[in-house]
């Protein structure tokens, strides 16, 4: 019995699935966390935390400066 038409109905079974499998796998993709976002950062990511604390006024310009020069060597 032929349940798919002329018998090549697996060929839309197959296809479905991977449809359906690649749609799954690109949703976790959009999903996760990239670039170790989730605390681990690039090797700019401290200065940029610094530049940012400065900014907002949480660290005056003598203590970004030290830090900085910390940071670079």
């Amino acid at each position: 019995m032929m349940w798919w038409g002329s018998g090549q109905g697996w060929i839309w079974m197959v296809l479905t699935w991977v449809i359906v499998i690649g749609l799954v796998v690109w949703v976790v993709a959009r999903l996760a966390p990239r670039n170790g976002a989730q605390g681990r950062g690039g090797p700019g990511a401290a200065r940029h935390i610094l530049d940012e604390r400065f900014a907002r006024g949480e660290i005056d310009e003598d203590e970004y400066r030290r830090r900085r020069k910390e940071l670079e060597t």
